[in-house]
């Protein structure tokens, strides 16, 4: 059966990368019906959508032909899934209010569909806390959230706000029409009922998460690491959050912004982290994701070490740092799932499989970052489990994030009966 997304496209310079996401869905057999706002037909043309689409365009509530042939609600009802994309501020505003004064809230108003909404705007009007507070209570309402990317935008400034491509917004569409519908909970509905806690999977759980590396000081100036950028433990806690559960994140030193509605702490080093983690607990779910450096300096320099003229390095004496994932699999305080994060370069799923015993973990999530896994957008990984290994395609790092966060709310589900 041919599966069907409702596009609203609002008006943002974003809103052309609609028509590459239009023929993204349309190659993978998905049919697409398009709605425009007044302000997206200003960057945009209902007919490039229309021949893109195979279908009429939608945008005029009072049209007397649209409203007696197909309605603002038939047109809620008639998709499987409804997108925003780009969803601007503006919107996201309308949406969170529940104010209905064109077609497209008028269809989101009246929608009993899942709905997918993809910010995109200035990095000022991203971290506004009117705009934080909207996509709060969208997260409240049950709205998934694909948030924006990092990168330079039209206006001339650099930060998060752009439109992520539209292979990961496709990639995210995928997924969520993929979802299995619960018939326990549908029985009685036209065709579709939020999850318990208005769709928050994890409401109630206390969600632990690591990221980014940790620095083990040399001297003053110079210190130990392993390479990461923190973004795909940070986009699991944004996730975990997005599913209802109280996160603790502890960080390393990233220059990240905290995701809403999750607790920061920032530490430097990996006792430090430790420290923290242990701090945190009782937890239910521990996803240890930073790239903690495996050596340390036995003493650092207090001083800044100098070259002697020699041609000789200074002389370190390394000792072994704490292994934080294998010290939870074992703490009295064992969180119910602890999951592990495994970077390897070669014989993947090996190492992992190996990793998975010697630590005590459940899960070990691995990847191939012999590419530009480090610091990219996009990561492909495997689930290495007792029962076997499970392969992921390659997708962004909130898709994966979002992936992983529903399997942890499915593992910690009660079964149904």
């Amino acid at each position: 059966m041919t599966q069907r997304v409702l596009l609203i496209v609002s008006g943002g310079i974003a809103a052309y990368k609609a028509l590459e996401l239009v023929r993204l869905l349309r190659k993978r057999g998905i049919a697409v019906r398009a709605v425009l706002t007044e302000s997206a037909q200003q960057f945009v043309t209902p007919l490039s959508l229309g021949v893109l689409t195979e279908d009429h365009v939608y945008g005029d509530m009072f049209d007397l032909k649209e409203e007696r042939e197909i309605g603002h609600i038939q047109l809620s009802r008639q998709a499987d899934l409804i997108v925003v994309a780009p969803a601007t501020a503006n919107i996201l505003a309308r949406m969170a209010a529940g104010i209905a004064d064109d077609l497209a809230t008028t269809i989101l108003l009246a929608t009993d569909k899942p709905v997918l909404a993809v910010p995109a705007m200035n990095i000022r009007m991203w971290h506004h806390r009117a705009t934080q507070r909207n996509l709060e209570q969208l997260r409240a309402d049950g709205i998934h959230l694909l948030e924006p990317d990092d990168g330079p935008m039209a206006c001339g400034e650099y930060g998060k706000g752009r439109l992520p491509e539209p292979e990961a917004i496709a990639a995210e569409i995928q997924r969520l029409l993929a979802l299995p519908k619960r018939p326990d909970l549908l029985a009685g509905q036209p065709d579709f009922a939020p999850a318990p806690n208005g769709g928050r999977a994890l409401a109630e759980r206390h969600v632990l998460v690591t990221a980014g590396p940790t620095h083990e000081p040399i001297d003053p100036v110079r210190y130990i690491a392993n390479r990461s950028s923190g973004k795909q433990g940070f986009a699991i806690a944004a996730a975990a959050a997005n599913a209802g559960a109280r996160v603790t994140l502890v960080a390393g030193p990233v220059h990240l912004p905290t995701p809403p509605g999750v607790d920061r702490i920032d530490v430097e080093t990996a006792r430090e982290m430790l420290a923290a983690v242990e701090a945190a607990l009782p937890a239910d779910v521990a996803v240890m994701v930073a790239a903690v450096a495996d050596w340390r300096t036995a003493d650092a320099a207090g001083q800044k070490l100098k070259k002697d003229g020699s041609g000789e390095p200074a002389p370190l004496a390394l000792v072994e740092n704490p292994d934080i994932l294998a010290i939870l699999g074992r703490h009295a305080q064992r969180p119910a799932l602890v999951i592990g994060f495994a970077a390897e370069t070669e014989k993947i799923a090996e190492h992992a499989q190996a990793k998975l015993t010697r630590k005590g973990a459940d899960w070990i999530v691995a990847n191939d970052v012999s590419g530009d896994v480090m610091g990219g957008d996009a990561n492909a990984v495997r689930i290495v489990t007792a029962d076997g290994i499970e392969g992921w395609e390659s997708m962004s790092k909130d898709a994966v994030a979002a992936k992983l966060i529903e399997k942890v709310a499915d593992a910690l589900s009660p079964p149904l009966h």
